[in-house]
């Protein structure tokens, strides 16, 4: 029968001998770590005669008074009923209280155990029941605490291991795929991006090396390291704190376990974490809040994300400005600015790229419809699955698809972005509403892509975080979209009995239809194949709109760029704006790093540098971010005048004035529509019946919904469609031949 291992050790050895002999470097001591992680500046003598005689009476014991060290502004008064053990030192205390909120408590060190500790100036210790290698800042509070201790072994949450340690005990985050063939380890400091680029190219064994190497290399494995407590932070009424390195400015209440884990706060963000929250293995970015039962294993949160409410998230990474409250998250890489509230909610095994939603009941994985554990799913950024959506692995998502509700039976692919997908149980199909978002819900698109920006509360912002429905990646994914639906509706006509003229192909069929406005395509049906893993037919609804909306808004991506180029070069003739005109890129795909939007030559450029040790360190892999971060802007220009190029079959060095003209008057008819679309998609909720319907009349429902006139976004809106009129009618007049 097995049982529990007791051992014994003398009494005097309690707070000694913190790191074995065995692994102490060659003339130091056990607190040579310790000295390099107290950075106070506090000078510390021994105790006189008389303040051990207070500390006595007032209750105090220690092993050994020698090992006390204090301030030259110690006060043994404000030391009661505490047993020592090994070497303390304590700064300045004073005859004042401290108060935070509704919390104020006395400057002092009363009824607790201490063993081997370290405190700044004016600390507040009270209550705390087993406090051992901790080194305290100043002006915190430490109020009823069960358990607060490191190990010699303590890794704040990093993936590493110490001297003498096996390799089974080191943290690995699993994200992406429930099988582990994509686990990272993590560390503090961890991007978006990194935890991208290490879970993708597992076939590269050099540079998933590389990456392990990056990390091992940002810490050292010697033991003794202390748990540190930041100052000014507040701690109370917590059970087990272990193995954790905690910033400044925190607040930390009620929480049942905290364990190996880096908490950072401070000027960047306070972080906070409140009651019934037990987390475990994890790194806690600056300005987080845990709150209300979270359990967390094996995590990361970038900076200002949020988890709520019972929350319950296992190897899973979620990045910055996000928030999750209730649901349950598991093996899960999810990139900045993601929503996911509602009690029922499921997260398994996926790849999230950000600006996304999850809608209550929504279950995303986790269905094993394979012998094995579950794929992944890869959902490009804003992502949007409606209520009890139910979808299987392996399935993959373009940019803004929203999920109608339904329970999806089979593995889907859809290419199409901005679309709207549909289980037509009735029909037993799936059905596909192309560009769904520009021509029924603008007002969501345009304020969420606002949303996102104003939220973004980073103080460091290494990576460029794209939030733009326009831009490189989902223009691409336009075009492709174009040619998808060119070649749907060419076969359609084909299957009708159409003749398909010499040397054209069903494509360049089905484009010239699309342009001419055949009107017999909206009565076809138009069926497309490989966006679900079953013999049923996928269905494309509204082509003709859609692929309209789609040509125009990839106008308008083009002409925007064309129209800040004329801005930014302030031409005043053709012949400046040809000059000024950027080289263009081919055909190119781009690639989401965690939020930040790079090109596949870029992309390749990082990981050759990487791989040739070009770049050495994770620091050099975020300067590489900074540095493409910085010249972004430019290529973004440059490749939204190549779509322009393609979409108007102009070479825009041999653009002519009178078409520019025409362009620029095109852009503000677009700019016209956007916004008339942003706001006739928001008055949706005021004119339709069955929303009028629960109010007396339209005062009542003004009242409760508020005055869509006072809607401020709505307002910006159309404060930025006066703007851009003003900016292109300034350009014209500029311009001459």
């Amino acid at each position: 029968m097995s049982k529990n291992i007791i051992y014994q050790t003398p009494h005097e050895a309690l707070g000694y001998e913190f790191v074995p002999k065995a692994y102490l470097p060659e003339g130091k001591n056990e607190y040579y770590l310790r000295d390099l992680q107290n950075r106070s500046g506090i000078a510390y003598r021994g105790l006189t005669a008389y303040e051990i005689e207070r500390l006595v009476n007032n209750g105090n014991t220690s092993d050994n008074w020698n090992h006390i060290l204090v301030s030259d502004a110690f006060n043994p008064d404000l030391v009661k009923n505490c047993a020592f053990f090994g070497l303390v030192r304590i700064g300045k205390l004073e005859p004042v209280c401290l108060g935070f909120s509704d919390l104020k408590m006395p400057v002092g060190l009363y009824h607790s155990t201490i063993i081997s500790c370290d405190f700044g100036d004016n600390v507040v210790i009270s209550h705390v029941n087993y406090m051992s290698h901790y080194i305290v800042g100043s002006e915190s509070m430490l109020i009823n605490i069960h358990e607060l201790v490191a190990t010699n072994h303590a890794k704040f949450g990093n993936g590493i291991i110490k001297q003498g340690e096996d390799e089974s005990v080191r943290i690995w985050m699993e994200i992406c795929n429930e099988n582990t063939g994509r686990k990272v380890m993590p560390f503090n400091g961890m991007l978006p991006g990194d935890a991208y680029l290490w879970s993708r190219h597992r076939d590269d064994e050099q540079l998933q090396k590389t990456f392990q190497r990056f990390t091992e290399e940002r810490f050292n494995d010697k033991r003794g390291y202390y748990g540190k407590i930041g100052d000014r932070t507040i701690i109370k009424n917590c059970s087990i704190i272990k193995d954790v390195w905690i910033g400044s400015d925190a607040y930390i209440k009620g929480a049942n376990k905290l364990k190996n884990l880096t908490i950072n706060s401070g000027p960047e963000g306070l972080t906070q974490i409140g009651e019934g929250c037990e987390l475990v293995n994890g790194i806690i970015g600056f300005g987080c809040r845990l709150f209300y039962g979270v359990k967390a294993v094996r995590f990361i949160m970038a900076s200002h994300s949020q988890l709520k409410y019972g929350a319950r998230r296992i190897n899973s990474y979620l990045g910055n400005n996000a928030t999750i409250s209730c649901c349950e998250v598991l093996n899960s890489l999810i990139i900045p600015a993601h929503e996911q509230h509602h009690n029922n909610s499921f997260l398994c095994a996926a790849l999230v790229m950000g600006q996304s939603n999850m809608a209550a009941g929504a279950t995303i994985g986790s269905n094993h419809n394979s012998r094995g554990a579950d794929g992944e799913i890869v959902m490009g950024r804003g992502f949007w699955p409606g209520l009890c959506v139910s979808l299987k692995h392996n399935s993959r998502f373009a940019s803004f698809c929203i999920i109608t509700k339904g329970d999806y039976p089979a593995e889907l692919d859809i290419p199409l972005p901005f679309s709207l997908v549909h289980h037509d149980v009735v029909n037993d199909q799936i059905t596909v509403m192309p560009a769904y978002w520009f021509m029924y819900n603008f007002y969501a698109l345009a304020r969420n892509a606002a949303k996102y920006g104003d939220r973004d509360k980073r103080t460091e912002k290494i990576q460029h975080l794209e939030f733009d429905y326009l831009a490189p990646d989902t223009a691409e994914e336009m075009l492709k979209a174009l040619d998808i639906i060119e070649t749907a509706v060419g076969e359609a006509l084909l299957a009708q009995g159409e003749k398909l003229p010499a040397g054209k192909t069903p494509a360049q069929l089905g484009k010239q239809s699309l342009l001419s406005g055949n009107k017999k395509i909206d009565a076809l049906p138009i069926i497309v194949k490989g966006f679900e893993n079953s013999k049923r037919k996928t269905q494309l609804l509204k082509v003709t709109a859609a692929y309209k909306a789609y040509r125009q808004m990839l106008l308008f991506y083009g002409l925007r760029a064309l129209i800040e180029l004329l801005e930014e070069e302030e031409c005043g003739s053709m012949r400046q704006l040809v000059q000024s005109i950027p080289s263009l890129p081919g055909k190119s795909s781009w690639h989401n790093i965690g939020g930040q939007l790079m090109s596949e030559k870029t992309l390749q450029e990082l990981l050759r540098k990487i791989r040739t040790r070009g770049i050495r360190s994770w620091e050099g892999v975020h300067a590489f971010y900074q540095q493409k971060g910085e010249v972004y802007a430019g290529e973004k220009q440059a490749h939204a005048l190549a779509v322009l190029q393609k979409m108007t079959g102009v070479k825009l060095r041999n653009l002519r004035l009178d078409t520019l003209h025409d362009w620029l008057d095109t852009a503000k008819k677009i700019q016209r529509t956007i916004a008339g679309s942003i706001r006739t998609s928001r008055m949706k909720d005021y004119e339709n019946p069955f929303r009028q319907m629960l109010y007396e009349n339209e005062a009542e429902m003004l009242q409760v919904l508020g005055d869509p006139n006072d809607n401020s976004f709505l307002r910006e809106q159309e404060k930025i469609n006066r703007q851009f009129t003003k900016r292109v009618d300034r350009i014209r007049l500029r311009l001459k031949k």
